[in-house]
């Protein structure tokens, strides 16, 4: 049994439904309960469209639950309010602003002074490889430095949750396999509790700590896995070598409810 003061994020019975009471209702999450612990990385894998992202959206405040409850920090979520960090598939940096610039915005946002910022924002492009770019615009980097930044932009705003939705999706696989290796590190190095959305099972092994599998719509927790040999190797490509690793995948596979005519 874990203890609250190891858990950041608790969802109880959590309950989404879409034009509720109108002919066209929809009910995206059904009874969901989940955990996140401190310093953890999530992973939820489900089949297409089965409600990931709704329920990613009700963590960060942006829509409302018609059921149950969402508490970060022991506070329950009713509206955005900053406590989540959320990383999305596109990066949207905002081409006319440099590197630093860019890092800087949720900050700005904040009101946190332009020296504190920019000295937070630098620390953050020193320490993960980004150093002598800070002045480049967005459209001379690499897909994969461009994710980089987004995740620094996430970081620098010290979310107490940070929200990963499929942000390697779009990268060819050479570059998806080092970024995940390198966000992993870098998560664990700032200590983060994160969340992340992927259809890549094999993503989800080799960056997760514990592995939720969802239903098909209404979406419920049908089995949790953890990752129990991540402690052997920490390194998001050579944990694929892993004897377990193939095991696992295999594992979540045939608990996914994947309909043949949406393959």
């Amino acid at each position: 049994m874990t203890s609250s003061s190891d858990v950041v994020l608790r969802a109880s019975g959590g309950r989404v439904v879409y034009n509720e009471g109108e002919p066209n209702q929809v009910e995206a999450v059904r009874n969901v309960s989940l955990e996140l612990r401190r310093g953890e990385v999530l992973a939820l894998v489900g089949p297409s469209g089965c409600g990931k992202t709704t329920l990613f959206n009700a963590i960060a405040g942006l829509i409302p639950l018609q059921g149950g409850r969402i508490e970060v920090s022991g506070k329950q979520v009713d509206k955005a309010t900053g406590h989540v960090g959320y990383m999305l598939q596109k990066d949207l940096l905002l081409p006319w602003r440099t590197v630093l610039d860019n890092v800087t915005l949720g900050l700005e946002v904040r009101g946190t002074p332009a020296a504190k910022a920019r000295a937070i924002a630098m620390d953050l492009i020193h320490r993960y490889g980004l150093a002598g770019f800070e002045n480049s615009k967005p459209s001379g980097l690499s897909g994969g430095m461009r994710q980089r930044v987004a995740l620094m932009r996430t970081l620098a705003f010290d979310p107490e949750v940070i929200l990963l939705d499929e942000p390697f999706s779009a990268l060819d696989f050479q570059t998806r396999l080092l970024l995940q290796a390198d966000v992993t590190r870098i998560i664990k190095e700032q200590a983060k509790s994160v969340i992340l959305i992927t259809h890549d099972i094999g993503e989800a092994i080799s960056m997760a700590d514990r592995i939720v599998v969802l239903t098909n719509r209404p979406s419920t927790v049908k089995a949790v896995h953890e990752v129990t040999f991540r402690d052997e190797t920490t390194d998001a490509v050579n944990i694929r070598t892993h004897p377990g690793y193939q095991a696992m995948f295999g594992q979540i596979w045939s608990e996914l409810e994947i309909r043949r005519e949406a393959a």
